[in-house]
């Protein structure tokens, strides 16, 4: 028992010297503790709670690597800066490194100099990083994956390399001496059950321990207006932005070319801003994030990526001109606003529910299920020229899109990775429902519409829809549109 307390006396003093806090915040503690023990954990706690720290100070406390998987460059850096900013062993591998600096990263990594290494699924698949990493000499302690709704949002055909992570752990044990532990933990602000069983499947997590915290903030006031003509939608947004005079801001909208369009006009209405989506260049995106934190943008109007890991504490509104298709999306994007614990407004813009005025959200709510359900009917046309057991290598030079292929049959249950780049297939016939799984899809968006829709209040619907259905119980948050209009 004393050592225990002695143990726990070296990381409180730890956290007090490099973060400068007296004391954890809750679930803090116990996570840090569920992950010095070496066991798997899912937590779900809200933007701005404190969630990086839980990985990191385990992660320094002991000797070997730590692994983080993170899905954004810009995200990867943010954190890593600020890890170095204090002198810790931390470093970072993506594609826009230069080959110089990888090199010497890379030596670090095999010296074992660095405590915490940043990289995206991909970088910790390919081949090379994976040789080192593999190293019976080299000591892995964990593997965090941060910001995991991405694998179940983008995880089938955007970042099918997220599918493998779960065959990353046993692999690597192969490899390392017999006591070897390696801890799996996932970390995210959004994930509702049915996101949470998936993030356990994939990931092959054991037993894990779970920390929810529900999604309620206070300071955000959450309000939904019907644009009953594309006309009348713009001029919704001017008057909101003319509200909230010099504040910084988000405009989140679902196409590239359509956030081109929309920061073009706003620019030539004196507005300080600029569009932001996965067609800029890397060093261009840079860029963007860099100028809106230093102020001299007043907002950015960009697709889902933008400003997920940026910390930016005063940004006062968020408006949604289209509405996302996913719960989950919703909540992370609203969640980038007021991480300060100040009011923040967030208004989202939607076509009135018939379609007659202005028919763009149910045309863009369909176009999204028939692009899934041809991706579906793609992968099943494809199985029957898939070996029963192969190399994900083979499949990708073979069949255009087999990467995401052999990811669909994964999710399905028709697939399994032997390690992260081999593969057996379950049964030689295709057995999936296609019906099934756009049912699913369909439920998807048809919980976001049911959110837009609602007459209660807004706050306590996300409660239910998150896993926390004794606290929605009689819930009026009061800050709501629909709590104020009541």
């Amino acid at each position: 028992m004393n050592n225990q307390s002695d143990q726990w006396s070296i990381v409180r003093q730890t956290f007090q010297k490099i973060w400068g806090y007296e004391n954890f915040r809750s679930p803090q503690g116990e996570i840090i503790e569920c992950l010095l023990n070496a066991q798997d954990a899912i937590i779900v706690i809200p933007t701005g709670a404190g969630k990086s720290l839980c990985f990191q100070l385990p992660a320094l406390l002991q000797k070997g690597l730590t692994l983080v998987i993170s899905p954004l460059v810009a995200l990867m850096e943010n954190q890593v800066y600020e890890l170095k900013q204090k002198q810790l062993p931390a470093d970072l591998l993506h594609n826009e490194i230069p080959k110089p600096q990888r090199k010497k990263t890379l030596e670090k990594v095999k010296k074992q100099q660095i405590r915490l290494l940043y990289l995206s699924p991909e970088t910790l698949l390919s081949p090379p990083i994976w040789e080192i990493l593999k190293s019976p000499e080299l000591k892995i302690n964990g593997l965090i994956l941060d910001e995991a709704h991405c694998l179940v949002e983008w995880g089938e055909t955007f970042r099918p390399a997220y599918g493998r992570l779960g065959a990353v752990r046993q692999a690597l044990l192969l490899n390392k001496p017999p006591d070897t532990k390696i801890a799996i933990a996932a970390f995210t602000a959004t994930a509702d059950l049915r996101t949470q069983g998936i993030i356990q499947r994939v990931l092959q997590l054991e037993n894990p321990q779970k920390f929810c915290l529900s999604p309620y903030r206070a300071n955000l006031n959450l309000k939904v207006k019907i644009a009953w003509t594309p006309r009348c939608r713009n001029h919704q947004l001017l008057n909101f932005i003319q509200s909230h005079q010099k504040q910084s801001g988000l405009i989140y909208i679902r196409s590239r070319r359509e956030s081109e369009s929309l920061s073009q006009w706003l620019a030539s209405l004196n507005y300080k801003n600029t569009a932001y989506h996965a067609g800029l260049s890397p060093q261009q995106r840079r860029e963007i994030e860099q100028r809106w934190l230093e102020e001299n943008l007043q907002f950015v109007v960009c697709t889902s990526a933008f400003g997920l890991g940026i910390n930016k504490p005063n940004v006062r509104w968020v408006v949604h001109f289209q509405a996302p298709f996913l719960l989950s999306e919703y909540l992370q994007e609203i969640g980038r606003g007021g991480r300060d614990g100040k009011k923040t407004d967030n208004l989202t813009l939607i076509s009135e529910p018939t379609g007659w005025l202005d028919s763009s959200d149910q045309q863009k709510r369909q176009y999204f299920l028939k692009q899934l359900e041809k991706q579906y009917q793609q992968a099943k046309n494809y199985v029957k020229r898939i070996p029963q057991e192969g190399n994900i290598q083979d499949i990708t030079q073979e069949i255009p899109q087999g990467e995401i292929i052999l990811s669909l049959l994964h999710r399905w249950g028709q697939l399994q990775w032997l390690d992260p780049f081999h593969y057996r297939l379950k049964s030689s016939s295709m057995s999936v429902n296609l019906a099934k799984i756009k049912q699913i899809s369909q439920q998807a968006s048809q919980q976001m519409n049911q959110y837009l829709m609602t007459r209660n209040c807004r706050w306590q619907y996300l409660l239910n829809a998150f896993g926390f259905p004794e606290e929605a119980k009689g819930w009026n948050c009061g800050h709501c549109d629909n709590c104020r209009r009541h």
